[in-house]
């Protein structure tokens, strides 16, 4: 069973239809990056997702209870932080555990509380005031909260906005800790592909409120595979022999295939000169930012 699988979400905002149609599931223990361009959809797919607004239609499961017709049991299962963490920086930070602890339908004891507040290692800070906490920490603590009741589903928007590259790191460590210990399946949307493609397992993109693609960031070798962008002549030509080497997509005058190891380039270049095509161009390119945006730009070009 997954613990989490979104089924033809739709949702209208002020006679604008911002979530159509979308579909995606998440498998276990994994790491997702939620990707999309500035009004693509993500915060107000989490907000439906979380029950802070109601979607027109469609169907949520949290480990396998629809959100629709079982919500508080649904939501058992999840935790989120949805922008800023919801804290009250007047209390310390234990006080704040204490605080949604006793606001939890289900029991959370003292030992549950410590061993959150050992897991972001905030022991030494804990029962200092949380308006004297950095932001990283604030976001350390937001995590800790959220994961109280023990949710086998995190997610979180935009957690590393306003950290400092060590307050990015430290929450990268973290969210790989839940992950990999713990067996927390995490939903992180964020606009800093670099840092999605450093921490994620997988990435899946939205636009325009529907789900463009979704594509493994850890495959084989992922730090040796690239992105190659052909440019040749004659071009049905030049596809015939592009195919063979894996799938094959039209961006403007150039051809592209993804996931390509670095020596598989002489023997592309040698495919299509055998067959006398003219190659003009060829480059490579290595991440996930070429890939995001490469896919946008083609799904632009096709509307």
């Amino acid at each position: 069973m997954k613990p989490l699988v979104v089924k033809q979400l739709s949702r209208t905002f002020k006679g604008h239809k911002v979530i159509n149609d979308l579909s995606f599931s998440l498998d276990r223990g994994l790491i997702y990056g939620f990707l999309g361009p500035n009004g693509s959809g993500k915060t107000m797919t989490i907000r439906l997702i979380v029950s802070l607004i109601k979607m027109d239609r469609g169907e949520v499961f949290i480990e396998g209870k629809d959100l629709n017709k079982n919500r508080e049991e649904a939501l058992q299962h999840i935790g989120a932080i949805v922008e800023d963490p919801d804290l009250y920086t007047y209390l310390s930070g234990r006080q704040n555990l204490e605080h949604f602890a006793r606001m939890s339908q289900k029991p959370i004891s003292e030992e549950r509380i410590e061993q959150v507040i050992e897991l972001v290692e905030l022991t030494n800070r804990i029962d200092d005031k949380v308006k004297t906490y950095s932001l990283g920490m604030k976001q350390r603590l937001g995590i800790a909260v959220s994961i109280l009741h023990q949710p086998s589903v995190l997610i979180l928007d935009e957690p590393t906005n306003g950290l400092d590259p060590n307050g990015i790191k430290e929450l990268r460590y973290y969210l790989r800790r839940l992950a990999k210990q713990d067996g927390v399946t995490l939903l992180v949307s964020s606009h800093q592909l670099r840092e999605v493609e450093v921490l994620c397992d997988r990435a899946i993109v939205i636009k325009d409120g529907q789900a463009v693609d979704e594509f493994d960031l850890r495959s084989s070798a992922t730090e040796s595979t690239y992105t190659i962008h052909v440019t040749a002549r004659p071009e049905a030509d030049a596809h015939t022999q592009l195919a063979q080497f894996g799938n094959v997509e039209k961006n403007e005058n150039q051809f592209v295939i993804y996931d390509q190891p670095y020596e598989q380039i002489p023997a592309i270049v040698e495919a299509l000169v055998q067959q006398n095509v003219n190659v003009y161009e060829i480059r490579y390119e290595q991440g996930l930012e070429e890939r995001y945006f490469s896919l946008l730009e083609s799904e632009r070009d096709e509307r």
